[in-house]
């Protein structure tokens, strides 16, 4: 490879995955980061990094004059644009060749050709390659919408992913779609214009990648499935189509070379087709590597980074179309941080534990304890798992996802389990519209929090207490004998009866449970003899727990609770441990007096510190427990009088 040092104008998933490629490679990697990004997972990674902009603009990573000037601080021999952002800027890559720097992606000119949807499809027509019937004029869109005949669609004719496209089943529906479209397109593009489309009925969505090279070879590498979608943004992805016959496969990826050659293509592309029955029409081309390349890379055994970068050098491919065989199957799945309702959630990443084993790769952009910002786009990381066919794919599929422990942020995680468990799934049935058709989009019923799940919980709250160095001293079992462990919807009842064993009641049913680990975040035991493992996170309020791809939470009594022992002057009020700990600082003495408050000691419970603060003022009558004392849920912190 001919590059000493790649600039990666990029951030998340997409950016660390290239900086291992470099590693690969023995390329300096340069990384660039908002303020956001300050501690993200790729500036760690990067062997130089520089600050392109403030927190919370997403606009850093699109602010070109900033990014050129870190090619220029940097000395960048070549710049990977990644995905998203600039990727797909024609101007970018310019920027990037004026300050001397290879563009790793596809020439300007191609990328202007392809990034405007009604040129992209003068372009297919040119290349003999059906397109949906449709119009692109700028009048008279409502009669040529009756000459179509409804449903047609309304797009957007710059940018994509949804953003100004309007579906229309209705005449008496079409002008005021149109409008709605057209001001969409406005705000997200800067370019109002809009065009029509036939509307092809429950579709699958099947791309074709293509790689070109500067002496003119272009190779496809086959197609892929990306039918699952939500709110018009893929969450499934896989190589190859379960709805392609080879006679299909071939007509539908010769028609995606002789596009390509048609813009003059080079480097890594996707040309995308929606899919209706045996009938394909060109949907777009994105002029850039995809999200999903991981699975084209698994069933051809092709590093289409190293590829991209042998073409940016000016090498020529390495092989010919006949060189290039599918093997296996592969599925990725988009892991997101979000709630529900598909909204996105970010914050600390408390626990962050990714499935391994043969077939199953995870590309991430996040390891645990990093702080998942709001600003960006939600993916945490990428799932891809590989077998030899698509029914030994599914099942080891649903069992990675079932292995995945992500707590803190919320995640998608539940929906990629309904979709990979389903019947039609595993069919291979699968259109644009799956997720509405089963209603697996729909926020499920909430479901009790499993006894397995309140028993660990438990149990990780009695192991967090620290057992004492004396062996004559009365250790922490001893003290707490048996200890009652409230949440709001649960009470758990916990017995010490060995050195490792407890006797715990949940739902009024018994167990004998054997921890066998407590740590990082991480409890392994034996219920009843029957395995069990969980990740385990507590907070002030909440415990959360991983168990089997699912996270349940059992919330928990705002600490510290109060006893009043009555109203008026001279009340007295008990303040009580919420679990069992540890007090680790008292700050007043018996026969002080408080005010309204006033801080009066630390407990750490589930190393977590709880402040216990005076609920009035008065005196403190009753200060049982000294610093270092451990103490059992439900015992009586300090009693303040009041005055």
């Amino acid at each position: 490879m001919s590059f000493d040092s790649l600039l990666i104008a990029n951030r998340g998933e997409i950016a660390v995955r290239l900086i291992r490629s470099c590693r690969e490679l023995g390329i300096k990697s340069i990384a660039v980061y908002s303020e956001a990004d300050e501690r993200a997972m790729h500036r760690r990674l990067a062997d130089e990094a520089y600050p392109i902009g403030p927190a919370p603009a997403p606009e850093s990573y699109l602010n070109v004059g900033r990014l050129v000037e870190a090619i220029e601080r940097s000395g960048a021999e070549a710049v990977h644009p990644g995905y998203g952002f600039l990727s797909e800027s024609a101007e970018f890559a310019r920027a990037v060749a004026s300050a001397g720097a290879v563009w790793v992606g596809p020439p300007p000119e191609a990328m202007d050709a392809v990034g405007y949807k009604v040129r992209a499809k003068e372009l297919a027509r040119r290349a003999d390659v059906p397109t949906i019937p449709g119009y692109d004029g700028e009048d008279r869109l409502a009669e040529e919408a009756r000459r179509i005949g409804f449903p047609v669609l309304v797009k957007a004719s710059a940018g994509g992913g949804g953003r100004g496209m309007r579906a229309v089943t209705r005449e008496a529906d079409f002008v005021e779609a149109v409008r709605g479209a057209q001001r969409e397109a406005e705000a997200a593009f800067g370019d109002g214009s809009v065009f029509l489309e036939k509307l092809v009925e429950d579709p699958r969505h099947v791309e074709v990648q293509v790689i070109g090279d500067e002496q003119g070879n272009i190779l496809h590498l086959f197609e892929r499935e990306c039918s699952i979608q939500r709110r018009h943004q893929k969450v499934v992805e896989e190589a190859p189509s379960p709805a392609l016959d080879p006679g299909l496969r071939e007509s539908i990826c010769e028609a995606a070379v002789r596009f390509a050659r048609e813009a003059a293509y080079a480097n890594a592309g996707t040309v995308e087709f929606l899919l209706g029955g045996e009938d394909f029409y060109f949907l777009e081309m994105n002029a850039r590597l995809q999200v999903e390349h991981p699975v084209t890379e698994l069933v051809t055994g092709l590093d289409l980074v190293h590829l991209q970068l042998a073409v940016a050098a000016g090498q020529p491919l390495p092989l010919t179309q006949d060189e290039v065989t599918l093997r296996g199957s592969a599925i990725e799945m988009r892991i997101y941080a979000e709630d529900d309702a598909g909204m996105p959630s970010g914050g600390l990443l408390e626990a962050f534990s990714v499935p391994e084993g043969a077939g199953i790769r995870n590309d991430a952009g996040f390891e645990a304890g990093d702080e998942v910002p709001l600003n960006y786009d939600a993916m945490l990381a990428k799932l891809i798992v590989s077998a030899p066919d698509r029914p030994s794919a599914v099942r080891r599929l649903r069992r990675a996802l079932a292995d995945y422990e992500i707590l803190g942020p919320s995640s998608n995680l539940p929906l990629l389990g309904r979709i990979a468990a389903h019947p039609a799934f595993e069919r291979g049935e699968t259109t644009t519209s799956f997720l509405e058709e089963y209603r697996l989009s729909e926020p499920p019923q909430v479901q009790p929090v499993p006894r397995e799940a309140q028993i660990l919980a438990s149990a990780a709250e009695i192991c967090s207490i620290p057992t004492s160095p004396d062996p004559f001293a009365a250790g922490p079992w001893r003290l707490l004998g048996a200890t009652t462990i409230d949440y709001e919807d649960h009470r758990v009842e916990t017995v010490r009866v060995g050195s490792d064993t407890l006797r715990i009641t949940a739902e009024g049913e018994e167990s004998s449970v054997e921890v066998l680990h407590y740590g990082d975040g991480r409890i392994r035991a034996l219920i009843d003899e029957e395995p069990a493992e969980a990740g385990i996170v507590a907070t002030a309020d909440r415990v959360l727990v991983s168990l089997r791809g699912e996270t349940h939470t059992l919330r928990k009594p705002a600490p510290p609770a109060v006893d009043e022992a009555g109203p008026g002057t001279g009340a007295a009020a008990n303040l009580t441990a919420p679990m069992p700990g540890t007090v680790v600082k008292v700050l007043v003495e018996e026969g002080q007096e408080v005010e309204e408050g006033q801080l009066l000691l630390v407990l750490e419970a589930m190393k977590m510190e709880q402040p216990v603060s005076a609920p009035h003022a008065g005196v403190v009558r009753s200060l049982p427990f000294e610093e270092g004392s451990l103490v059992p849920g439900g015992a009586v912190l300090v009693e303040v009088q009041e005055a």
